[in-house]
Order: C-alpha cells, then structure tokens, then sequence
C-alpha cells in the first residue's frame, strides 16, 4: 500500500466494521457540520460527472451568450 492514502484505507476500513448504527451516527455528525456537508456534496457531484463529455470555455459562453 502506498503512503499516500493508506490512513484513508485503515480509517475506511476501521468504519466499515463499525455496527450500522455507529456508522450512521458517524455520518450524521459529518453532515451536521456545514464544511464538511459541502465538501461531501461537491465530491458527490464531481463523482457523477467525472466521465460527462467536456467542452471549452469558449463553447460554454458562446452557448449562454445565445
């Protein structure tokens, strides 16, 4: 395992054996807190983005200008 990332690993791992309802109190508290809820949710929307069709910037103002 690299070092980049390998606390990540054990704290994904370490959260994985927790019973359901640790992990969801877990995740509750995350999402109480405004930054970090934020960050989720633009991981979460770059996630399901990351294979969309791309295009330039000057295509997305010439479009809008429309």
């Amino acid at each position: 395992m690299k070092t980049d990332g390998a606390f990540a690993e054990i704290f994904l791992t370490a959260f994985k054996t927790l019973p359901k309802t640790e992990q969801n109190i877990f995740l509750a508290k995350i999402l109480k807190d405004r930054k970090l809820r934020e960050d989720l949710i633009d991981i979460a929307i770059a996630e399901s983005r990351a294979n969309d069709k791309t295009r330039s910037f000057r295509d997305f103002l010439k479009e809008i200008e429309k």
